[in-house]
């Protein structure tokens, strides 16, 4: 993640930018209100000091000629002429303000509509991506894009698209109007430009590796507050605190010394160019200040004798320079400034460029798993059948016949699988998770999946979710393959509970029903009856309203798994899955499990997966895996008669716990808990 966060590439990149700038489309009459304004507003800041030339010019240093031109509909009076350029200023000011105004305004309004949209995008994105993509992106990194990064984009549309504009025009305008008013001092000005670009240039690429090392550092404090947090039990446990402190403050530390580097750049850079910018003032106050004084001395004389044979000297002095001098002046003041904002824009272009290229990266990755363009729904009761299924969750370099497969009923998989050959064995052969699986799980039916760790147990029910596809054979529900099923039927279908319950923040009857509007009051108080929750959630003070805080905190590991039955009850699945659901919970929750499960398998097709072989011992069928085959396949008693893999399995755990099985027992009246 954080070799990630250390890439940035170039400041622009058209490629990314014209993707980028779709996302302005929706909203092209606000973008085209702030571009107009952000143009009027430049040309209005470049006036300013233009006015400033022609009062001096008119009025209060008349020159030769000011009179005339653009400006000749002014009162010759220099009060009245004054008032007028004033006023013209004031309402300079004014328009300023409103352009200000609605660039600002919509600019920002866009920027959270396009953040708005973006994360919108990527969260739905994330939701369509299969169970395999979490577990090569870590939790840490796909927060950092739907945060950070978008947040890195929204600075680019409000702040340096805007700002970059608007200087652009601010200097263009600066520069052709100081051009027309006197060449050489505008020339004198531009002199210092070069030191500007060198001092911009080192800047720049200090700054640069500031900020890369600034992210770096928060997506590593990121990381580390995370994991740390989430396992704060086990610091306290093994008094971890001081060490887990000590390396928390040196990730801490370097983002502060990179933030450190980043200020002393700026506070030399800026100061520099305010340094050189005096130097170019200096220069023009200078040169201009010369011409001024030379064109006071080369006066014009005429000398008159009036009839008292009096001599007076009449001075006509060229005044024209001093307006321009001043005008000058304030344009130097402004010339530079522009030219900061665009070595800090570059920064802020250069960090959007890198975070729209990863998001780009995320929002381009392949969708593995999807519904299908003409999709079947089975019609029947739940039937399941595993025929000659073979799987491994890394792919392999070359695509072969499976070593033993029969090539019976298996389909190829639509979707195409290559796997690199550094995850493929010495042999050459894929790592396979699960090798020539078949079994059917008749309507109605309890069945068990039984095995060592790492066996394929819990791949069974992802592949059967279709959370990953199977490179050869085929999972049929009524008949009909799962890659032909609309994903949404095909999960509506299951009501799962897992080893892990996982809660949401809200409350307790918010997470028995989980947004499913057609479950009412009346069905999540029922499905709380049925798995014995209601006693518990009759004590409570706000009764199903009761809040439940981030991962159900305030409950027990037991209290959660109750939850987590009722959720699948409360959505009336045809099939049910459990997996591990019990081997987290203490004695008393797991007789109340195994009685709730009675009630919960009736009628439904029940698939198990257990470690505790005495809640399966009535269970239709146990299927006992081992190394990802079936190796043996019966009922309890018939497996203990064969005395093989689960035999064994049974003598090492629960022999002491058997229950006595019940001779012909009725499907309605079979119980399976895991």
């Amino acid at each position: 993640m954080a070799q990630e966060e250390e890439v940035l590439g170039k400041a622009y990149d058209s490629r990314l930018m014209r993707r980028l700038l779709t996302y302005l489309r929706p909203y092209g009459w606000q973008v085209g209100i702030a571009l107009t304004a952000i143009i009027l507003k430049s040309f209005a800041d470049v006036l300013g000091p233009y006015l400033v030339k022609v009062a001096v010019d008119r009025y209060l240093a008349p020159t030769p000629g000011a009179m005339s031109g653009l400006w000749n509909w002014l009162d010759p009076r220099p009060l009245k002429g004054i008032a007028q350029i004033s006023g013209i200023y004031f309402g300079l000011l004014i328009f300023t303000f409103v352009l200000e105004f609605l660039q600002t305004y919509f600019m920002q309004w866009t920027g959270q509509k396009v953040m708005f949209d973006l994360r919108s995008q990527i969260f739905r994105y994330l939701q369509r991506m299969h169970v395999g993509f979490y577990d090569k992106n870590p939790v840490g990194r796909l927060v950092t894009r739907v945060t950070t990064d978008v947040d890195a984009l929204n600075e680019m549309f409000t702040s340096g698209v805007v700002s970059i504009f608007e200087d652009f025009f601010v200097l263009a305008g600066i520069v052709a109007i100081m051009l027309c008013m006197n060449w050489k001092l505008a020339l004198i000005t531009f002199a210092v430009l070069p030191l500007i670009v060198v001092a911009t240039k080192i800047f720049r690429d200090k700054v640069r590796d500031s900020y890369r090392r600034i992210r770096v550092a928060i997506a590593r404090i990121n990381s580390y507050l995370q994991e740390h947090v989430s396992g704060m039990v086990v610091l306290q446990l093994f008094n971890r605190e001081r060490k887990a402190h000590q390396r928390f403050s040196e990730i801490n530390r370097s983002h502060m010394d990179a933030y450190k580097d980043a200020i002393l750049a700026y506070a030399l850079y800026y100061p520099a160019v305010d340094f050189f910018s005096a130097i170019a003032i200096a220069c023009v106050i200078w040169y201009g200040g010369q011409d001024v004084m030379r064109a006071i001395v080369s006066k014009s004389v005429s000398i008159q004798f009036d009839p008292q044979h009096l001599i007076s000297f009449h001075f006509v002095a060229t005044a024209a320079s001093l307006g321009v001098l001043i005008a000058f002046t304030q344009y130097s003041m402004r010339f530079f400034r522009p030219i900061m904002d665009f070595s800090e824009k570059y920064n802020i272009l250069q960090s959007a460029m890198a975070a729209s290229e990863r998001i780009f990266k995320l929002l381009d990755a392949r969708v593995e798993v999807v519904s299908p363009a003409v999709t079947r729904k089975p019609q029947g009761p739940g039937r399941i059948e595993f025929d000659h299924v073979w799987f491994a969750y890394r792919d392999m370099a070359e695509s072969k016949e499976p070593e033993g497969s029969n090539g019976h009923g298996g389909t190829e998989s639509t979707q195409s699988w290559k796997i690199s050959k550094s995850a493929a064995p010495a042999s050459g052969q894929p790592d396979w998770v699960l090798r020539d699986v078949s079994f059917v799980i008749e309507p109605g039916e309890t069945v068990a999946v039984v095995g060592h760790t790492g066996a394929g147990k819990t791949t069974l029910i992802s592949l059967l979710m279709r959370f990953y596809d199977v490179q050869k054979g085929a999972i049929r529900i009524d008949g009909v393959d799962v890659k032909e099923m609309d994903l949404a039927d095909l999960r509506g279908r299951f009501g799962v509970v897992l080893q892990d319950p996982f809660l949401f923040t809200g409350t307790i009857g918010g997470n028995i029903r989980l947004g499913t509007e057609r479950i009412q009051d009346a069905h999540v108080q029922q499905a709380a009856e049925d798995v014995n929750l209601a006693e518990f959630i009759r004590e409570l003070p706000k009764g199903f309203d009761e809040e439940v805080r981030e991962r159900g905190s305030t409950l027990s590991t037991g209290q959660k798994q109750l939850i987590s039955f009722a959720r699948a009850l409360a959505h009336e699945p045809k099939i049910l899955i459990l997996d591990e659901a019990t081997s987290s919970v203490d004695t008393e929750t797991e007789f109340r499990v195994r009685d709730a499960l009675a009630r919960m398998v009736e009628g439904r097709t029940s698939l198990i997966i257990a470690h505790r072989l005495s809640t399966i011992q009535r269970a239709d069928k146990i299927i006992v895996m081992h190394k990802g085959q079936v190796r043996e396949m019966g009922t309890h008693q018939e497996l203990l008669a064969n005395r093989g893999i689960y035999y064994k399995l049974y003598q090492l755990q629960y022999k002491d716990q058997e229950v006595p099985v019940i001779p012909q027992a009725s499907e309605s009246s079979v119980s399976a808990d895991d």
